[in-house]
């Protein structure tokens, strides 16, 4: 592997494939200047074999769980993004299911899904595509490659994206069980995983004209994805620290909207378009607490909005600002709509440190 302090050894003449590791940049030098570049999707392409490719803004992580949590006892492994890198999963396996992000599709020159989910998109990774319409392009390219045969469930705003594939679309939720013929009532999750759960039982009703309520509904959701603890006095607080993108927080809020908020936001917000939440939130009964490197730009964006703002630069202090109003009848949630790496080592650090404050507040 190479970066740019390797590029003067590195042969720009060679005919060699190159390989990129997805979290590489296409504006990275060498990536600029190397020959023959593919994904690791592609270098194992003609041994993989059937695939379910799964991606979008929020939710596929979920889903590629999901999903495999129901296909684990028909031959299937999964990985791609999460878990497994491609290149050490089981080749002799029935079904890969492949967390697929739109870095790797920026470099897949061949190779494609035979199965394709894909989420809702919205504003995300704004630095390292450069737009969001690149970002878009990246997310819609394995319908570029599909052929007949070949199934992709996409968002309806893409309907006239050309493809040899079988589409199938969806506004919502309603349209997926409407089609697939699933009871939304027989399933106990809501959303922001509903329509995670809803695509899984999609994907096992295609392959084999099963809807497994009994299955999807012993699935467990990974922490830190609106996660409810409550503290000794009974309050509830929410850990969604995995919602590192505007829509993501939007989605953990809607099941929320009726209740008094208390939001704590901030962090790495990527670049991406903020104005989105504001517009959303704007009527809620709600207040800001805001941490991170962005905490000037969420300020500037409350007093546009005239909601009320507390600028608390750390995690700990939010928590403590917050526990001085939080009561039963009021929650607060973690969802900062941004990356935790100015902060934190990851998301899941900064969740695991967010319930530590919690806990501590209750001993005093």
């Amino acid at each position: 592997m190479y970066d740019d302090s390797d590029f003067n050894s590195y042969d720009l003449d060679s005919k060699d494939i190159t390989i990129v590791s997805p979290g590489i940049p296409p504006y990275n030098n060498m990536v600029k200047n190397a020959n023959n570049i593919q994904s690791d999707y592609d270098l194992i392409y003609e041994n993989m074999p059937f695939s379910i490719w799964i991606s979008g803004t929020n939710g596929k992580t979920t889903t590629t769980q999901m999903i495999q949590h129901l296909l684990k006892d028909k031959g299937s492994v999964c990985g791609g993004n999460i878990g497994t890198p491609i290149t050490l999963l089981d080749k002799k396996a029935l079904i890969w299911i492949l967390e697929t992000s739109s870095f790797t599709f920026h470099y897949i020159k061949r190779a494609k899904p035979n199965l394709y989910i894909l989420l809702p998109i919205s504003e995300d990774h704004i630095s390292w595509h450069g737009s969001f319409e690149e970002y878009k392009k990246a997310k819609l390219k394995p319908l570029d490659m599909m052929g007949e045969g070949e199934i992709a469930i996409i968002p309806e705003e893409f309907k006239d994206h050309p493809t040899s594939a079988m589409k199938i679309t969806y506004k919502n939720s309603d349209d997926l069980c409407e089609f697939f013929n699933i009871e939304k009532s027989s399933i106990k999750f809501k959303e922001p995983f509903l329509i995670d759960a809803i695509l899984s039982l999609a994907v096992k009703k295609i392959l084999f004209d099963e809807v497994d309520y009994k299955s999807i509904n012993s699935f467990k959701v990974d922490k830190h994805k609106v996660e409810e603890f409550k503290d000794i006095d009974n309050r509830l607080w929410i850990d969604d620290s995995k919602a590192t993108n505007v829509d993501a927080t939007i989605k953990a809020l809607e099941s929320y909207k009726d209740k008094k908020i208390f939001l704590i936001l901030g962090g790495d917000d990527k670049g991406a378009d903020l104005k989105p939440l504001f517009d959303y939130i704007k009527a809620f009964d709600i207040e800001i607490f805001a941490i991170g490197s962005n905490e000037d730009r969420i300020y500037q964006f409350c007093k546009e909005y005239n909601i009320k703002i507390l600028k608390c630069s750390i995690l700990e202090k939010a928590v403590e600002r917050i526990a001085q109003k939080h009561d039963k009848n009021s929650l607060a949630i973690l969802s900062p709509a941004a990356a935790s790496l100015d902060q934190y080592s990851s998301y899941k650090q900064r969740g695991e440190e967010f319930k530590k404050f919690v806990s501590s507040l209750s001993l005093n």
